[in-house]
């Protein structure tokens, strides 16, 4: 399967979302955070699980791919981070 890469910025509104939603659900279960946060800006933020993946995708440290089908052969291309 042809995979083409495209870079982070270019995530749909729905992508980004998509990626926030789930991404907060796997936090507000126990998951690690990725971004590096102190107690202040915990208690900041009220450990609001949405705003620290919010700034996990700001960072561009979640750990999620996405997948786009873009024609009818059923090939691919892939949105990967770009670091």
């Amino acid at each position: 399967m042809d995979n083409k890469k495209i870079p982070m910025e270019e995530y749909t509104r729905f992508e980004r979302a998509r990626l926030v939603g789930s991404r907060a659900l796997q936090i507000s279960m126990g998951a690690p955070f990725k971004v590096k946060l102190s107690e202040k800006d915990l208690k900041r933020i009220k450990y609001n699980p949405v705003e620290i993946a919010k700034m996990e995708l700001e960072k561009g440290v979640i750990p999620i791919d996405i997948r786009r089908p873009i024609t009818k052969s059923g090939s691919e291309e892939e949105v990967v981070k770009t670091e």
